[in-house]
């Protein structure tokens, strides 16, 4: 994401509170001031007014608490915090001039837009079916579309009103790619949060380990090194980079690859985003003889550390909600742990990044697989490990929308890729995993970032 906007800042507020209270260890008896603390008496509030105010951030520590969340949902409404936009519609402005011409009624093909000679145009409703072709006709741009963001972001219909007009995500059709939580307006969409049993098992004194993705190297203006030496001193054990396991989903992609289009199969596609993975289980499974089977690179890390150490807590430092998702899935990984989440811990820690030693990167992990982070990463990693790279005729999916998710039915229905590519490269995030919506940085520049430190500079 890395865009801050007020609803960001009062989410991070909260995040660091939470934090600052477990790290002391005082949580339960601090839980009920913190939003006292946040909202104090006479404070300035885009809520109604303070009591609200607090009424809201309590509710949005219980969704973040997971509080009477299923195991396996990793994200809710917070139905305090939502505000029951109406449904999205067009709307005559005030801009409406009355025309003669009125070609917006000519457009419209349901009879929804009346146009009463002498007045402004009026659309009814019932009858409109939100084409937009009105929009495009009206000479002075009077119509507009009032959407509802989370809605409208949501690639695959997931998130819907309820009975009140409140939101509420139906966790069978979700795929986790935090769109919504984006989009609106008013901080009512929260993910769970593992802050707390993760700081619990490292102060019980446990090894707990922190894989970090490949996109965390673009997320803080400081060396990757000292990124990882301030993780460490937040307690953990060891500090272990994810692009490890992205070599060997290479090698696995490629050799998979070259099998399947040689025993003659039309194309193959990515396994690595786990937005990706759920809209495959949930909306798409015939397309799923088409996917890789290689783990990704999360999970051939946590693979390979549960061998050596089977008792050890494996936390992912991560970019998206989707990893939540994963992890429920995947029995070597314990818990999550977002960007956001790690910035504000560094706050509540008082750890100043740029006072870390570095930690040497590793020597043994490729330079492209720190490439997985951004776009079409996971495609030139695969092509640099193919003698022949032109055989790879590849095609990127590059954010998950509804007409993307179109695409891709379509693909799997058909059997064949646009255009004859061979390697489909899906990425729920625009810009791959520096894009995801629990990221710090803009995209563009972490990926700059993570392609500078990759070249060793």
């Amino acid at each position: 994401m890395g865009q801050i906007n007020n609803v960001v800042e009062l989410r991070r507020a909260i995040f660091r509170k939470v934090a600052e209270a477990i790290l002391n260890k005082e949580f339960d008896k601090r839980r009920t001031e913190i939003a006292n603390e946040l909202n104090p008496d006479g404070a300035e509030t885009d809520r109604k007014d303070i009591p609200t105010a607090r009424i809201i951030t309590n509710a949005q520590i219980s969704a973040m608490m997971g509080d009477d969340m299923p195991e396996d949902v990793m994200m809710r409404v917070v139905p305090e915090a939502c505000v029951a936009c109406g449904k999205a519609s067009y709307r005559v402005s005030e801009y409406c001039r009355a025309c003669v011409a009125h070609p917006c009624s000519y457009a419209c093909k349901k009879d929804a837009l009346k146009k009463v000679p002498g007045e402004k145009a009026h659309i009814d409703q019932d009858k409109c079916i939100r084409c937009g072709l009105c929009t495009t006709t009206c000479p002075y741009g009077a119509i507009v579309y009032q959407p509802v963001p989370c809605e409208a972001a949501c690639p695959v219909g997931a998130i819907s009103k309820d009975e009140s007009g409140k939101e509420h995500i139906d966790p069978e059709k979700c795929i986790y790619c935090g769109k919504c939580m984006v989009a609106c307006p008013f901080g009512a969409i929260w993910e769970k949060s593992f802050i707390r049993p993760i700081f619990t098992d490292i102060q019980q004194g446990k090894t707990v380990i922190a894989m970090v993705a490949p996109s965390l190297g673009g997320q803080f203006k400081q060396p990757y090194g000292k990124v990882l030496s301030a993780i460490k001193a937040l307690g953990f054990s060891d500090v272990i980079e994810v692009a490890k396991g992205a070599n060997v989903t290479t090698e696995n992609d490629k050799n998979e690859f070259l099998e399947r289009i040689g025993r003659g199969d039309k194309f193959i596609t990515t396994s690595c985003c786990a937005s990706w993975l759920e809209l495959i289980r949930k909306h798409i499974p015939n397309i799923k003889p088409f996917v890789s089977d290689a783990l990704t690179p999360l999970g051939y890390t946590a693979q390979m550390l549960k061998e050596k150490d089977p008792n050890a807590v494996l936390v992912f430092v991560a970019p998206c909600v989707a990893k939540r998702s994963e992890m429920y899935r995947n029995p070597n990984v314990d818990y999550v742990l977002s960007y956001e989440e790690l910035d504000c811990l560094f706050s509540a820690a008082k750890i100043n990044i740029a006072e870390q030693e570095a930690i040497p990167l590793d020597p043994t992990i490729l330079e492209h697989g720190r490439g997985f982070a951004y776009i079409a990463g996971v495609t030139d990693s695969v092509k640099a490990e193919v003698e022949n790279p032109e055989v790879i005729r590849g095609m990127v999916i590059d954010g998950l929308t509804k007409n993307s998710v179109r695409d891709l039915k379509e693909m799997a229905k058909d059997g064949v890729a646009p255009n004859g590519c061979n390697f489909v490269e899906v990425m729920a995030c625009i810009g791959g995993c520096v894009g995801g919506c629990d990221t710090l940085a803009m995209p563009k520049a972490a990926t700059r970032q993570i392609m500078s430190q990759a070249k060793g500079k």
